[in-house]
């Protein structure tokens, strides 16, 4: 199955889910692809820019990319919720600078552990699935990971329930 880069978020979400049903993978993408995006806030922390007294980094811009995409997919909540959930990690990546210079780490190394802790949880989660990750069938899959986690969340909560009974009608329910 291949996903396009513009389809609506059910269908995204539904695509991915088809290699999530496990509980212990979501739980294990709940940890991990939040750190992926943290460290790749982290790596991305330069180059810099000032702009209206502001700092503008690289991770920002990238931020603000996904950020379009993600409120394009037709569901504002579900949109809304990534990006702030998103910007709120780019946010905490700002932060990991001072914390690597106390600790005599350089940023690149911090980042590049990051990136591969999360990557570690994701590869867990996926011998507990028995199925290899979404994105080697199809690279749009990093993109709607992020969108997975926080929608699995609203979902556990009790928002987005049409989506819900979308995915379990179409990828079976969580295992």
């Amino acid at each position: 199955m291949r996903v396009s880069l513009f389809r609506p978020v059910t269908p995204l979400m539904v695509q991915y889910a088809h290699y999530h049903r496990d509980r212990r993978n979501i739980a294990t993408h709940l940890l991990g692809i939040p750190l992926i995006f943290l460290s790749i806030g982290v790596l991305l922390l330069g180059p810099s820019w000032t702009v209206a007294g502001h700092e503008l980094t690289l991770a920002w811009c990238v931020w603000a990319l996904t950020s379009l995409w993600y409120l394009s997919r037709g569901d504002l909540l579900l949109g809304g919720a990534t990006v702030l959930v998103n910007g709120a990690l780019i946010a905490v990546a700002h932060q990991v600078p001072p914390w690597t210079a106390a600790w005599g780490v350089p940023v690149w190394q911090a980042g590049l552990g990051l990136f591969a802790i999360g990557w570690v949880f994701q590869f867990v989660g996926h011998y507990f699935e028995g199925r290899k990750p979404a994105f080697v069938d199809d690279l749009v899959g990093l993109l709607v990971g992020p969108m997975f986690v926080v929608g699995e969340l609203l979902m556990g909560v009790g928002l987005l329930p049409k989506m819900r009974r979308d995915i379990e009608r179409q990828a079976g329910p969580s295992r």
